[in-house]
Order: structure tokens, then C-alpha cells, then sequence
């Protein structure tokens, strides 16, 4: 196995769409265009909450250029949908429930047609008072008939009365950030001539979409087909629905192709975001510094839609106390509806809140202490065979003290002070900051995250082998958004059938069972997995095949990266040219199923497995100004085993610029259930002139059942990077700094900042 993954490895290649994404000549949905077709456009909410008395469509359909106009009488068939719970309006009929919710669909001969059309659409709201504040949201009217409380989930484990010598207690905030990715919102909807439709979309899960999709058409499932367009970056903003069922409902009204596509400020209301979080954590701990309890209470809006708000609350439970040794604990994660806009998956959906709560925490301890926050860390870290709270034996390698020494032993960068010239110094070049008045601050966090699905969700995935004239072709349903699985597969492939000529089949539910959703840090661990097991049932059939031409006794013959030889050394033959006959074997791959949490105490063994990171940063601050650079983020990730090291140190550096964005300057504002800031204009996130060096150590323990060894590792670095920038920050200014995006205001003004509410423990 070490051989044939050092195969894989070798063969690590450049991502085969990567020039033409640099080049910018990479189709994505919004490319898509065929002939006779429409554009589709939306009527959205301009209300946050808002009764729908009367809408009149009669102008718009006199509109030059408009073929049809649907409202919620129109829908053919079921009026709501959802990722786990159908709560959702494809047209809202009675009331609207969030600033952005779809009220009428248009499609027309173009799209200043469609747009002339949604303005002359009439609509009569009776405005009412929203439900904006999550903590008054569950003594609240209810937004919705299934009421205002989501889901809340308690872990207790060990002694709930126990006391540390020493405690801190903190309360934190972490604000409302966008996937903000690159191409926004859009899909094709052509119909088949025979009554059914073909959906081309950008989506990270094409057959989550069809089982949701085909109910709302009134159509068999067989009739509806989901194919993955280009995808423009996802980070969980495209599991849920957007262009889909209203492309589809006009395409099939007007028997045409219909296109729509988002621009910016619509993507901004028209899709879900992550979850703001209000939290209260209390730590416990031995004088020489040994963690006794950790109790939590975290609060976190969903908004007006469940999405995945169940799992978001279960994460940030069950990563409350990050990876530490933990013998007691106590945590509550609630998450309301409010009329705020939905919020569900952004990368690593609930942990990332919790991580910037435990971490701060930690430092808030070292300070009690007065203990390095290093060195703390160290002597808590979890190791393997440790008990999480939740009850699970932590059975996989768990390396978080080698991560965090890692991202501790890369050289300290050199001071910026100095430079004359003002570039590297907050606020860039110029005379905007006083050298003297900027202090350097240095901040460490770490932590974890579940891999693949969990809590009794069956996690599995298909893939599907042919082998013919020394060509392979892979049919896997994995949507690609950039994480490199075209580049992972086709490396797999090549190492154990020994082909250069491998090709991917479309991600379509035309073609192949669902590979599940390209989420939970799943794809490479899960079809990865099911593609290196088709693989190697292709080349055992290979074996088989020439065995029997030769009339060899199979026994005699071993299957070794590529090639089929004889155990005597006298028979040596590329697989590719063993048979002639095409070989073609479809798997399915299942991973031992997880346990649902009890529901009074949270116990259960409810993950496959967890992914591990820490990082350290260093900050530099003009302490007049409030601004802040970001100099350097060093490192040490857990991936079992890197196949494409260069992919891996890619995913790494986009996570930590999430988590970086997240910590200074990343925010939706939201006033009253109304979005501020809906562009790139006013919400900012880093560009290039803001990452600082990122330093990679790779912690390779492989683990057995992923595919040689490897894990994925996309959400993991955005956990600690949030954390480890505040507590830079904090180690510079000497400030509290509870809450995320950090502003230059919190920073010059912090003396006379309002405390922050969250939940009391309970």
C-alpha cells in the first residue's frame, strides 16, 4: 500500500482546468447559452416580514419581450422545498418571511425585458414588525409554522458540579459572513421535448438537488436530470437551492430554454450565509493548568429557513470545547428562526464559531495563569484514544500537538518597522501610520472538525469504472468547485490501472447514484475512496480476463500499480493492454454508519473521523488608526496524506483567507432584517494585497480507510485563522476584543464599548 501510494503521489498532477480558469476561458453556469433560449429573472421581498395582500401581474405581461410571468398560483406542483426540512416557498404566497424572499418569476426574450417586467409587477405588502434579535426569537411571534426554535442540542458529560481552581468566563460574538464566491448564482433549464427537463447548474450536490427539485415540477424522478455546470467556488453557499426550481417552472411553462443568472446584490439576499453566533463559555481548570470543565451556551440565527441549521447547532456543540483533553463538560447550542436572511453551510459550519470561542478562551486562561498560551495548549492537546464529550473515543490519528508545534517552529518574521517606505505597515505605503505607535502582537489557536457526515446520516457514494483500448473513463457524481478532485481521481486511477488517457465522466443524476454532497471536508475521504476501490476491481477483472486468455492460473499472477506479473517475474504487461474486451465495474462505498446524539445528554458515537489544525499568526497594529496587517500565518494541518501536496497547500491558504476575512473585516450587516452592504463595494473581503505569507507544515499520519491514507482538508483552515488573528491582535492592543470582524473602531474606541449580550448558563 505505501508503494502504491507513493505511485499516487508521484503522479500528482496540475489541475487539468486550472489554465483555462487562470485564462479566464473556464465556462461557468453563468457562460451557458443556447439557441431560442429565455431569461429568467425574480421578484424578491423588499420587507423582512411583510403579509402579501395583492399582487398584479397584468402589466408585466404586456411588457414587449416577456413570455411568462408565474406567481405562487402558477406553481405546477409542490409550493415548498428544503435540504433536510421542505420549509421553504418556491413562491411565497401569503407572507414573506426574510428581505429576499421569491414572490414572482419572469422570463422574457432578454434580460431588460425581464427586468422592465418585475418592475411592473404590483405587489401590496401589510409591513409587519420583524423578528430580528435571536435571543428574544423563541418568546417571539412565530416566523413560521413550525415555530421559532430550529433545534437545540445539549452535551453533558462527567460531573456537571465540579469546580476549577481557577475560572474564566467570556462572552463572544462572531458576526454574519458570505461564501462571497467567485461566479455568482445561475443555472440553464432546457426542456426534453417529452414532458421532462435537464438542469445544468452550478450546485455542490446534484442529486440533493433533484430529490428536491422533482416534487416541486410534478415530475417522476426519472424525468428530471441534474448536471453540474461550471462552479464558480461554493464554501456551502451552493447546498441549497437558488436559480433551480424557477428556471425549471418557466422553462417547462414556455417550453424553452430558460437561463437566470444572479448578479451580485441579488446573490447577497438570494442566498444563505453563515450563521452569527452569541456565545457564553466558562473554563475551569487546575492551577497548573490542567482543563477541568468547559461549560458553553452558543446561540446562533438561522434565519428564516431551516437549510442545515440542525447540523450547524450540532457542530458547534460538539466542537465546543475544541481539541482538548475535556473529563467534564456542559453544552447548550440553540438555533433560532428570526426574519434575518437564512443562513446554513459555509465552510466548516458551526465549528469555525465555536473554535473562535474555545480559543479565546484558552488565551483568557494562559492570562490567569500566567502561563504561555503555547504552552497551554500543548498540555490539554487531545491524543489518540482520548473521549470526546459526546461520549466517542477519538479512534483515528489526532495530531494536535505536533500541528501546533509545527506552526510554532517557523521563524518569526522580521519587524516593519523600520521600512521608510511604509509598505508592510498597517495602512499600507504613505505616511498613514506612525511606526512608533504600531505594536506587533503574535496569536495561536488550533482546531477540529468532523470529517463527512454525521449523527446516523448515512454517508455513501458511487463510482463507476470503464477500461477500454488503454483508456479509463470515471463516473463519479462529484460536483468539482476547485477542491482538485479531478486532479485526486485521475492520480488514483492512473497509479493502480496504470493509464495516462483517464477522463471524467459529467457529474450528472443522468449517469450515476449520488456521491453525496461536495461538503464536510467529504469528496477526497469518501469517493476518493470508492474510486480507488472500482480501480482495483478493474484491474482484478484485467487479471482474470488475461488469466483466463493465456489459460494462466490466476493464483499465479499478482496485480501490482499498473501492471499484471507473474510471482516467477516472467510475465510483465500493462493492465491497459491485458484485455481487449472492455472492462467496465460500478461500486458502492459506505463508511460504518455514525449514531444519532442522545437527546437529553448528547452522548453517541456520531463522526467518522476529524480533521486537526493550528496555526499561528502574527499581527501588526497602528493603535491610532485601529488598522491592521496581518504579516504572517504559519501552519501545521492534519491530512492523513497529501496526494497532490501543491492542491493541498492551495485549499490551505484559501481556508486561512476565509478565516483571516472573518477576522477583520468580513460582515453582512444587517438592520433591522436588511442587508447594508449587498456588494464587493462595502462587504470586503482580502485580496492579494492583504494575504500576508502563508507557511505550510504538512502532519501526515495517514489513517486507515481513507484512500491511502489521505484526508480532506478544505474546512479545517478556516477554523483557526479567525482565532489566531484575533488573538494576535488582542496580544497587540492588550484589548478583550470579544467579538468578530474586529473594526478599526473596536480597536480606538474600545474603552468605551458596549459589553456584549449572549445566553446565561443554564
Amino acid at each position: 500500500m505505501a508503494d502504491l501510494a507513493d505511485k499516487v503521489v508521484a503522479g500528482a498532477r496540475t489541475r487539468p482546468d486550472g489554465k483555462v480558469k487562470v485564462t479566464g476561458g473556464f465556462a461557468v453556469s453563468s457562460d451557458l447559452h443556447m439557441e431560442d433560449m429565455l431569461w429568467g429573472a425574480t421578484l424578491r421581498s423588499p420587507h423582512a416580514s411583510a403579509r402579501i395582500v395583492s399582487i398584479d401581474v397584468s402589466k408585466a405581461e404586456l411588457v414587449p419581450g416577456i413570455v411568462a410571468v408565474m406567481t405562487s398560483k402558477d406553481l405546477p406542483a409542490k409550493p415548498t422545498y428544503g435540504l433536510l426540512h421542505a420549509d421553504q416557498p418556491v413562491l411565497a404566497s401569503d407572507v414573506v418571511r426574510f428581505e429576499g424572499d421569491p414572490v414572482a418569476i419572469v422570463a422574457g426574450e432578454n434580460l431588460e425585458a425581464c427586468r422592465r417586467a418585475l418592475r411592473a409587477i404590483e405587489v401590496i405588502y401589510e409591513v409587519l414588525d420583524p423578528v430580528t434579535d435571536p435571543e428574544l426569537a423563541e418568546i417571539s411571534p412565530p416566523v413560521h409554522p413550525d415555530g421559532n426554535l430550529f433545534r437545540r442540542v445539549v452535551i453533558t458529560s462527567g460531573d456537571p458540579e465540579i469546580q476549577g481552581e481557577i475560572i474564566v468566563e467570556g462572552v463572544y460574538e462572531v458576526g454574519m459572513q458570505d461564501q462571497a464566491f467567485l461566479g455568482p448564482e445561475s443555472g440553464l433549464a432546457v426542456p426534453d421535448g417529452k414532458g421532462g427537463i435537464d438542469l445544468y447548474v452550478a450546485t455542490q450536490g446534484p442529486h440533493q438537488d433533484h430529490r428536491q427539485l422533482a416534487p416541486c415540477l410534478g415530475l417522476e424522478p426519472e424525468a428530471v436530470r441534474v448536471q453540474v455546470a461550471g462552479v464558480g467556488g461554493a464554501f456551502g453557499g451552493r447546498e441549497d437551492f437558488s436559480v433551480h426550481p424557477h428556471a425549471c417552472i418557466l422553462a417547462l411553462k414556455t417550453n424553452r430554454p430558460v437561463k437566470m443568472s444572479y448578479l451580485r446584490n441579488e446573490s447577497f439576499v438570494g442566498h444563505l450565509h453563515r450563521h452569527p453566533a452569541r456565545m457564553r463559555f466558562r473554563h475551569h481548570a487546575t492551577r497548573a493548568g490542567d482543563l477541568v470543565k468547559v461549560e458553553a451556551q452558543i446561540l446562533l440565527d438561522g434565519g428564516a429557513y431551516a437549510s442545515t441549521s440542525a447540523f450547524v447547532a450540532s457542530n458547534a456543540a460538539r466542537f465546543a470545547c475544541g481539541p482538548y483533553k475535556v473529563p467534564n463538560a456542559h453544552v447548550v447550542a440553540t438555533c433560532v428562526r428570526t426574519n434575518n436572511h437564512p443562513c446554513g453551510a459555509m465552510r466548516g459550519f458551526g465549528a469555525v464559531q465555536a473554535c473562535f470561542g474555545h480559543e479565546s478562551q484558552m488565551d483568557k486562561l494562559a492570562a490567569a495563569l500566567d502561563m504561555d498560551p503555547l504552552q497551554l495548549r500543548l498540555r490539554n492537546a487531545m491524543q489518540t484514544g482520548d473521549r470526546l464529550p459526546t461520549g466517542q473515543v477519538v479512534h483515528v490519528p489526532a495530531p494536535v500537538r505536533e500541528c501546533l508545534e509545527a506552526a510554532a517552529a517557523f521563524p518569526l518574521p522580521p519587524t516593519a518597522v523600520d521600512n521608510q517606505d511604509g509598505y508592510g505597515l498597517p495602512g499600507g505605503a504613505g505616511r498613514t501610520a506612525d511606526p512608533s505607535r504600531v505594536r506587533r502582537g503574535v496569536g495561536f489557536a488550533v482546531g477540529f472538525k468532523n470529517i463527512a457526515y454525521a449523527e446516523g446520516y448515512n454517508d455513501d457514494t458511487r463510482a463507476r469504472c470503464l477500461l477500454h483500448q488503454g483508456r479509463a473513463t470515471i463516473t463519479c457524481a462529484v460536483a468539482e468547485l476547485g477542491q482538485g478532485f479531478v486532479t485526486i481521481s485521475r492520480q488514483i486511477a492512473k497509479a493502480i490501472l496504470g493509464v495516462d488517457e483517464i477522463d471524467l465522466a459529467p457529474a450528472s443524476t443522468g449517469l450515476i447514484g449520488s456521491a453525496g454532497s461536495s461538503a464536510a471536508s467529504r469528496q477526497t475521504y469518501m469517493s476518493g475512496a470508492a474510486v480507488e476501490r472500482v480501480c482495483h476491481e478493474v484491474a482484478a477483472r484485467a487479471k482474470q480476463s488475461f488469466a483466463q486468455q493465456h489459460s494462466i492460473d490466476p493464483e499465479s499472477l499478482l496485480v501490482d500499480g499498473g501492471f499484471i506479473v507473474s510471482k516467477d517475474g516472467s510475465i510483465r504487461i500493462p493492465i491497459a493492454h491485458a484485455c481487449p474486451e472492455p472492462i467496465e465495474v460500478e461500486v458502492y462505498h459506505m463508511h460504518p454508519p455514525t449514531a444519532p446524539m442522545d437527546e437529553r445528554t448528547g452522548q453517541g458515537d456520531t463522526d467518522v473521523s476529524w480533521l486537526f489544525g493550528a496555526q499561528r499568526a502574527v499581527v501588526d497594529v497602528d493603535l491610532d488608526l485601529g488598522l491592521v496587517r496581518v504579516v504572517q500565518i504559519t501552519t501545521g494541518q492534519d491530512v492523513g496524506r497529501a496526494l497532490n501536496p501543491v492542491s493541498v497547500v492551495g485549499q490551505i491558504e484559501g481556508g486561512i483567507s476565509q478565516g483571516m476575512g472573518l477576522a477583520v473585516m468580513e460582515e453582512v450587516i444587517s438592520v433591522n432584517g436588511l442587508v447594508k452592504n449587498p456588494s464587493f463595494t462595502d462587504y470586503l473581503i482580502p485580496t492579494f494585497a492583504d494575504m500576508p505569507p502563508v507557511e505550510v507544515s504538512f502532519i501526515e499520519e495517514p489513517e486507515a480507510g481513507a484512500p491511502f491514507g489521505a484526508k480532506g482538508v478544505g474546512e479545517t483552515p478556516s477554523l483557526a485563522s479567525t482565532a489566531a488573528v484575533a488573538a494576535a491582535i488582542r496580544a497587540a492592543t492588550g484589548l478583550d476584543l470579544p467579538r468578530v470582524p474586529i473594526r478599526p473602531e473596536d480597536i480606538v474606541f474600545a474603552a468605551s464599548a458596549k459589553p456584549l449580550s449572549a445566553p446565561q448558563f443554564t
